[in-house]
């Protein structure tokens, strides 16, 4: 891995996902962009569509190295957790389609990793997130999320190697 690297963090859904871009050089980071992408109540297949076709755009427009991306996790509502599963896959898609190497980071290991706590609340990780990148501006949720997988990735991606599920 370089000593110079743009990150990509994805917070995935089916209703909103959360991007946010970093930039890594040495052990420096800073803030280049990050936000939600709406996909509203339509049907299902247009909103993957709609994720497959504003990652190939965004990523024309901020070239990254990695891609950092929520793992999945056990939710109690089934038809959630498959349309997350869909969200997810469209995701991993677009970027592996681009060439990027693809990492996958729970949430618990992502709070630890950010806030020092694996069971810290949004509000704790957001502002660890503000404090790390060195920004004030709050974003959604969705991209704070993004974001701390990217922070992750950077603070972990000297042991690991890319996992494409």
């Amino acid at each position: 891995m370089s000593l110079v690297e743009r990150i990509l963090g994805i917070d995935p859904g089916s209703r909103f996902l959360g991007y946010g871009v970093i930039h890594k050089q040495g052990n420096s980071l800073s803030y280049v962009d990050a936000g939600r992408l709406v996909l509203g109540d339509g049907p299902l297949v247009q909103r993957l569509v709609a994720i497959d076709a504003f990652l190939t755009d965004y990523l024309q427009k901020y070239p990254v190295q990695s891609v950092s991306i929520e793992g999945i996790f056990h939710q109690k509502n089934a038809e959630s957790a498959l349309k997350l599963g869909h969200a997810r896959g469209v995701a991993i898609l677009a970027c592996a389609r681009l060439g990027l190497e693809i990492f996958e980071y729970a949430p618990t290991l992502v709070k630890k990793s950010v806030a020092s706590y694996g069971r810290a609340d949004k509000a704790q990780l957001a502002a660890m997130v503000r404090m790390i990148l060195g920004v004030k501006h709050k974003w959604s949720q969705d991209a704070s999320d993004a974001l701390a997988l990217a922070i992750c990735h950077a603070n972990r991606s000297r042991v690991l190697e890319p996992r494409a599920t």
